[in-house]
């Protein structure tokens, strides 16, 4: 990263500024391949398993807390008897753990025992315990005794720490000395087992859930202060490695920045409930966090559709934020992550200005650079289809790989091809390596001016935008431009899409011209487009809404082509009333 800041402003934005950020498409080495490939097998080993050997604890010295709500349907399938999760459904009676039949999201799901939280919302102990116990039975037959991938991978060895600490009522409440034995032998051998593996995983949140996992196992099993000692050193690490300066999480998914401020939170409260205090870098890594998250929150406080994130409810975002007990404001420019917050009036508008993530850091990253998203208040009115890594289990995998596409983002395509390259498995290839950026503030406005060269390789063009939101909130005034790159010849003109995916709510009306319209929002507000440079379609298009569910909406599209010497469209929303 390159940065010359000329200015700064006391709400973190510089005034002037321009960011310069250089991404890579590199997935793992063949070398980095193998070494993971031969550690998974050592981890099969004899001498693995010899190592996991030890004392395990008679009881735990504390029972930490999980501050947040579960999902409540997921929780009463649980009592009807049945594991869902993302649109698939196993019945508890005959789950077979040795025989897994469901998709690596459910797995996660299971092995990481996040169904603990969905369970204890919905009932009281009395009633969950015998559902949990025997989900955890079932468990600990396949593999309580036997590491293997996914069960024992580091990450969800993390997860599952964190969850059977802090429901350890749910689970260890069972009169059978044979079976709480059982529960305690896993947990301190799932210990052991992340004292050696958890710098073994990518950095991001499944970095820092297995870090966090090694440290509450160090704060409630007893003689775990030099475990503590050793997690601290390692959490401090990994947060170090998976975290930019500005507290967004390297995978640049607003959900895994979520998810890394759920695991920190839930830590905090192993802390508490040791009457200790938790180390100070903890402390200043949350605020970060909770701030950069803030940042990407439209008018309705909920999470916007970015890197195969699904929108997140402004219900859930606050509740998380609450149990942080950390009070700020949004971040309105996330130079590091990404995100660029523009807010006037009732209006929030978010852009993605970066790369995308590292190949090796993230897992479904999408082709989103210089995307945006555009609320009204509790009203979204332009968005990205969004949902790739968490839409439900019935989409078919070409739907849910098209929604990575920069076609499924609200952005220019050019030559009907994304600004970063998809490859077949699913990893991202060449693409943006550059981006520039370039953002103002004053009494009349914000305005951000941004550029990458995801085509200039293959098509020989930079894609510029500028977007401008005027002091009021009441105009959000843009410009693509495609700015020839090289002085190679073309023999043919090349065509380009500009697509404003909108809400499902919003309603479209034509104007007669064909090159404007009227876009009614639930509450009455009336919002005009018009553009210029283009010609004006209008299109279906999906949006996948926070279950994972795909609803059919509308989108904008402006085509065109461009000439050798480049081209040039505006567009304006305007609120009307």
């Amino acid at each position: 990263m390159n940065d010359q800041p000329i200015d700064s402003g006391a709400d973190g934005v510089e005034q002037g500024k321009r960011l310069i950020r250089t991404g890579g498409e590199r997935g793992l080495s063949l070398a980095e391949r193998l070494s993971e490939h031969f550690q998974r097998l050592a981890w099969r080993s004899p001498l693995h398993n010899m190592r996991l050997k030890g004392r395990h604890p008679l009881k735990l010295i504390a029972v930490g807390e999980d501050p947040f709500f579960g999902d409540v349907e997921r929780g009463n399938a649980l009592l009807d008897g049945a594991v869902c999760f993302r649109g698939e459904q196993r019945s508890i009676a005959s789950l077979d753990f040795a025989r897994p039949d469901w998709s690596v999201a459910m797995g996660e799901y299971l092995h990481g025992f996040g169904w603990l939280r969905d369970l204890s919302s919905v009932t009281t102990r009395v009633t969950a315990a015998p559902i949990a116990e025997a989900l955890m039975q079932r468990w600990l037959s396949a593999h309580g005794d036997k590491v293997s991938e996914p069960a024992w991978r580091a990450d969800l060895v993390g997860r599952r720490i964190l969850a059977w600490t802090a429901h350890a009522p749910l689970i260890l409440s069972a009169n059978d000395l044979v079976y709480r034995s059982s529960v305690l032998h896993a947990l301190a051998k799932g210990a052991r087992h992340l004292d050696r593996a958890a710098d073994r995983v990518a950095p991001g949140p499944g970095r820092i859930a297995a870090w966090c996992g090694v440290l509450v196992a160090g704060l409630m099993i007893p003689g775990g202060d030099p475990r503590r000692s050793f997690g601290e050193t390692g959490l401090k690490r990994a947060l170090e490695q998976s975290m930019f300066d500005d507290g967004g999480t390297v995978g640049r998914s607003p959900w895994g920045q979520l998810d890394a401020v759920q695991l920190l939170a839930i830590l905090a409260n192993a802390y508490e409930a040791r009457r200790l205090e938790p180390p100070a870098f903890v402390a200043s890594a949350l605020n970060r966090m909770v701030t950069a998250l803030l940042g990407v929150c439209h008018g309705d406080r909920g999470l916007g559709s970015w890197q195969g994130c699904a929108p997140v409810s402004g219900a859930m975002i606050e509740q998380v934020v609450e149990a942080t007990g950390v009070r700020t404001r949004p971040l309105k420019q996330a130079r590091e992550w990404g995100y660029q917050r523009l807010n006037a009036g009732s209006t929030v508008l978010i852009i993605d200005a970066a790369p995308p993530p590292l190949a090796r850091l993230a897992a479904g990253g999408c082709a989103s650079t210089l995307a945006f998203e555009l609320s009204d208040g509790p009203h979204r009115i332009v968005v990205n289809c969004g949902g790739a890594n968490m839409a439900t289990a019935s989409l078919p995998n070409a739907l849910t790989e098209g929604l990575r596409t920069t076609a499924a983002h609200s952005t220019l395509v050019l030559a009907d091809s994304n600004s970063t390259a998809i490859h077949p498995d699913g990893s991202l290839g060449r693409g943006v390596v550059e981006v520039e950026l370039a953002r103002t503030e004053s009494e009349n406005g914000s305005r951000v001016e941004a550029s990458h060269d995801g085509y200039v390789r293959r098509l020989g063009f930079t894609h510029r935008r500028l977007i401008a939101l005027g002091g009021d909130g009441r105009d959000v005034r843009g410009e693509d431009m495609l700015l020839p790159a090289d002085k190679r010849k073309r023999k043919a003109n090349t065509p380009f899409a500009i697509r404003f995916h909108l809400a499902p709510q919003v309603e479209i009306s034509p104007t007669a011209d064909g090159q404007a319209a009227i876009l009614r929002l639930p509450s009455g507000h009336l919002w005009q487009f018009r553009c210029k440079g283009g010609s004006l379609a209008f299109e279906d298009s999906i949006w996948i809404d926070g279950a994972g569910k795909p609803m059919a909406t509308k989108q904008l599209v402006i085509t065109g082509e461009s000439l050798a010497g480049g081209a040039n469209v505006s567009w304006l929303f305007h609120r009307a009333k």
